[in-house]
């Protein structure tokens, strides 16, 4: 089992001799929000109250990359990377994208374009929202997406036995176990869920938009292979030295067969 994380684009995956194709490509995509990222949250404000005027986070974008990433040049990509079609039933590799309901349209039509014919979608139920400056204004926003995309055959799917609906409820980590890195991080357990019921033991992962590194920490509590890729060498080394390389914890399957 390998976890690696590279300070570089994914579309140069090459030099890393990756040999490996992965069964599980997973991704939080940027959401093109530009410079209002943090408009429905209180960051916009310092110490979160309009009352202490902007700060400096008001009129930014969360990263570099925010308001020009190129889903075409993405989706070529893990065309590509994915592992191909397999001949058997109950193999077949898969794709999720944690995305904007904005993008969901977007997702579907360039993943035809790249092979990826068929599709459903994911939703996360929080108990919380972001969007605090909006809460006497509107209905806020307590939920994620995720697209599900895979070729022709249905993915690997493990249930144990149980149902899966396609609403997931979304648990923050504890600061304790898991450091808050990035603005959009997703929760350690909403990845290992992911990844449990995609793969098994020993399967390959791969991560194109690492970010906090939570996709590789993950995969290595669950003994899967991980490689990830992050432009940013601020998230970059915090992922590698806060999360990645943090003490391992004591975990459980998040999913146990009847009886055991």
């Amino acid at each position: 089992m390998k976890i690696e994380l590279y300070n570089d684009n994914f579309q140069n995956y090459k030099s890393y001799n990756i040999s490996q194709k992965p069964q599980l490509v997973i991704t939080d995509i940027p959401y093109n929000l530009g410079n209002n990222a943090y408009a429905s949250n209180p960051e916009w404000y310092i110490g979160g109250d309009n009352k202490n005027g902007e700060s400096k986070k008001a009129n930014k974008q969360f990263f570099n990359t925010d308001n020009n990433f190129n889903i075409a040049e993405y989706f070529h990509f893990c065309g590509k990377l994915l592992k191909p079609e397999p001949k058997e039933k109950g193999k077949a590799p898969a794709m999720i994208i944690f995305c904007s309901f904005q993008q969901v349209p977007l997702i579907v039509e360039y993943g035809m374009k790249a092979g990826f014919k068929n599709s459903y979608p994911l939703f996360f139920i929080k108990n919380y929202s972001a969007q605090v400056l909006k809460a006497n204004m509107k209905i806020v926003g307590a939920t994620e997406i995720a697209m599900v995309l895979y070729r022709d055959k249905l993915p690997k799917f493990n249930n144990f036995n149980k149902m899966i609906f396609n609403w997931i409820e979304w648990k923050r980590d504890s600061r304790k176990v898991y450091p808050k890195i990035h603005p959009t991080q997703k929760p350690v357990s909403v990845l290992k869920k992911l990844v449990e019921i995609f793969t098994d033991e020993g399967d390959v992962v791969i991560d194109p938009c690492a970010g906090s590194g939570t996709t590789l920490r993950a995969c290595s509590e669950l003994k899967r292979t991980c490689y990830g890729f992050e432009v940013d060498k601020k998230f970059y080394k915090l992922a590698v030295e806060q999360m990645i390389h943090a003490p391992n914890i004591e975990t459980e399957p998040l999913f146990k067969e009847e009886g055991r």
